[in-house]
């Protein structure tokens, strides 16, 4: 069992409450990227052919939001969420409707500046370091239950979207959801909001040491190793996640059930990602992510293997069953290791590192198949990305099982 230090909980209704509202917002804010996606051939077919292109839109979302992150998790730390949120929601209708402008920089710019540094930036990162401080005992399952919201979004928003870009173009999809995005993350923000309760200074394991060390190392070799992790889990994640319609597409099977595979794909990563929450609250992060991480290879794998219809609904289900636990298990593992006064810059420079490999691992699927003429060989090079960050985490919990009290 999990051991933690007993202290008095600072967990009430109004926990859940505000928890549930941040998963509604990260919701809609993160359906503006999954336009481009859904949206993926229509795009490239103005730009040359090149899937490459709106693959590097999105990928420069995800850099956005993440390096984003860093810096609005900065600011939220001295003027308050409330106000990033509410700031971040109109940047987001503003890079939607930028990225309608038909020029190849407008896209670049309206999603990589707008809706991912200004727009999701200003609510992913500082949402985590925000609800870890409304929770001490379930702690992972809330992480799990805010970091839905990309996957709730991925569920509800992309068959929708499919059917709006067939009717009406996807410029005007981008631009009506923009303002949709506004009229509910808006108030929501305003009404609900506000300053979270005081914790303990130090993480549930007490992991930094009188000497400053974690797990016996220097605090921010671990943390390196975290990140470096994190972008290697995170390039295959990515893939079937920015290419799953388009891959379906070249099979042969209608773009319709490609979208609803994508929402396979991430309803079952939604409805996983509370068990992996609580399993982590119960083993710890570092030991969900080395799980998380093995059951997401053998699905990477599986996707080089499958070609028809029935198949890849298989897979991609268990694709979400496996990948769901690992990014807010890396969050808990920080929360975990170090004080919480070093939450507000440690949690969105991980966010960083996760969303570049997200980034990088929609953008080289691209390049990839621009190259190659098939996914294959970009599926081969997530497998690979997932046997490097599998080695360096259970190098972390090796170390870590050799250092508590538990195992010696």
């Amino acid at each position: 069992m999990h051991e933690r230090i007993a202290v008095p909980s600072v967990e009430t209704r109004s926990s859940w409450i505000i928890a549930t509202v941040v998963l509604v917002i990260l919701a809609l804010s993160f359906g503006a990227p999954w336009i481009t996606i859904v949206a993926l051939k229509v795009i490239a077919a103005e730009s040359d052919g090149l899937r490459a292109v709106p693959a590097l839109a999105t990928s420069l979302g995800w850099l956005g939001f993440g390096s984003g992150g860093i810096a609005m998790g900065y600011v939220a730390e001295r003027i308050g969420v409330r106000s990033t949120v509410i700031t971040g929601a109109l940047m987001i209708c503003i890079g939607l409707a930028l990225s309608t402008g038909g020029e190849t920089w407008q896209l670049y710019v309206g999603q990589g500046l707008f809706v991912g540094f200004f727009g999701i930036g200003a609510m992913n990162a500082p949402f985590y370091v925000y609800v870890s401080r409304w929770f001490d005992r379930r702690r992972g399952s809330a992480l799990a239950l805010i970091s839905s919201g990309s996957y709730v979004a991925g569920a509800i928003w992309p068959p929708i979207f499919e059917r709006a870009v067939a009717y009406a173009g996807w410029r005007q999809t981008m631009l009506y959801y923009g303002l949709f995005e506004v009229a509910v993350v808006v108030p929501l923000a305003a009404i609900f909001l506000r300053p979270p309760p005081k914790l303990p200074p130090f993480g549930a394991l007490g992991a930094m040491s009188a000497t400053n060390t974690v797990m016996g190392w220097p605090p921010n070799l671990v943390f390196a190793l975290l990140g470096a992790a994190g972008i290697l889990c995170c390039v295959p994640m990515a893939m079937p996640q920015a290419h799953l319609p388009a891959f379906c597409s070249d099979l042969g099977i209608l773009a319709s059930h490609g979208a609803a595979m994508l929402s396979v794909l991430l309803g079952t990563a939604f409805l996983s990602r509370q068990f992996w929450g609580w399993v982590a609250d119960r083993v710890g992060g570092l030991e969900t992510v080395l799980t998380g991480s093995a059951c997401q290879m053998v699905a990477m794998t599986a996707f080089m293997f499958t070609q028809d219809e029935v198949g890849l609904f298989t897979v991609s289900a268990a694709f979400g069953l496996g990948f769901a636990g690992i990014i807010p298990a890396y969050v808990l593992a920080i929360r975990e290791l170090y004080p919480a006064s070093q939450a507000y810059w440690r949690i969105p420079t991980f966010l960083l590192c996760s969303g570049g490999g997200m980034a990088l691992g929609g953008w080289l699927a691209g390049v990839l198949y621009d190259h190659f003429g098939t996914y294959a060989p970009a599926f081969a090079a997530g497998v690979g990305a997932n046997a490097i960050n599998r080695a360096i985490v259970g190098t972390l919990v090796f170390r870590h099982r050799s250092r508590s009290p538990r195992f010696a």
